[in-house]
């Protein structure tokens, strides 16, 4: 029972990063009903910037200047990049973040450097033991943070101006900008929300560990969770990170008891077949709008 409740622990500490991650995407997609690739590079890049600032100014002060930063970088990209082909394909929008997420790890991988980097983060490995479960301090934190963006992000939501039209645009474009609505300010601010979202979850991603280029990589495991919860759901991309999380560690830990048939740890395909499974029973999402078509 402690190996399964430890496992559950990892699991949430986990499912937190990739919950960020999932917000991310979600509010891009209520905004301008386009998936933004952009979002690893973004996370890869928040990591490394605090990894430089750390040192300098503390771990704290690194990670609130460095996701500022990268909501500003990804600010900048959606005017520069994005805003230019509003009105064409979806898909051509989706290619173009494609783009933006190759340049801007790349651009991030230079900083990386040949040494070790790490962000600075004051729980490295440390690893509280409660009635025999294992639970590291960089997931509590994790876990803690994430619930505190998300409840942030709700009052945003509920209790502001900004809020109040970016929920207006995600329901019908049109009729936000007939009353009025900036749509092109809600794109800006959807698109730094997700850069900051994305630089928050990149330092997590990274506590404890050197920074690898191929950090970015777990940013992937977020596309399962918005599937999983749903496009238009934050609430979805919540529970969807946090179970996806829990699920694969569990199967991760115990993977020789259930699949010894198999060499390499199945916990790393667990979230892409919850995908599977979910597009073929519910294709919105367990959370998502159920769209109808007339013809």
């Amino acid at each position: 029972m402690t190996e399964l409740l430890t496992a559950v622990s990892i699991g949430a500490g986990n499912g937190s990063v990739y919950a960020l991650l999932a917000l991310g995407f979600v509010i891009i997609y209520k905004a301008m009903s386009v998936i933004s690739f952009a979002q690893p590079a973004f996370m890869l890049s928040g990591a490394v910037l605090v990894s430089h600032l750390s040192p300098r100014m503390g771990f704290v002060a690194a990670v609130v200047v460095g996701t500022i930063a990268i909501a500003v970088v990804a600010l900048v990209v959606e005017r520069v990049a994005v805003r230019p082909m509003v009105g064409k394909a979806v898909f051509v929008i989706a290619i173009i973040t494609i783009g933006i997420d190759i340049v801007v790890r790349v651009v991030a991988g230079a900083f990386v450097g040949v040494d070790p980097r790490t962000i600075g983060d004051p729980w490295g490995l440390d690893v509280t033991t409660i009635g025999g479960v294992q639970v590291q301090h960089r997931h509590i934190a994790a876990f803690v943070v994430t619930g505190l963006v998300v409840a942030l992000l709700f009052a945003f939501f509920r209790f502001t101006r900004m809020g109040l039209a970016m929920r207006a645009t995600a329901l019908d474009q049109e009729a936000a900008m007939a009353q009025g609505v900036d749509v092109g300010r809600v794109f800006a601010v959807s698109w730094a929300l997700a850069g900051a979202l994305a630089a928050i979850a990149g330092v997590f991603a990274s506590a404890g560990n050197p920074i690898d280029q191929n950090l970015w990589i777990i940013a992937l495991t977020a596309l399962p969770v918005i599937i999983l919860g749903g496009l238009d759901s934050l609430g979805g991309a919540v529970l969807g990170g946090l179970v996806i999380g829990i699920v694969q560690a569990v199967v991760s830990t115990y993977h020789s008891t259930w699949f010894p048939f198999l060499d390499t740890n199945s916990g790393a395909i667990v979230p892409y077949i919850l995908m599977l499974l979910v597009l073929l029973v519910r294709p919105q999402g367990l959370f998502g709008t159920k769209e109808v078509e007339r013809v």
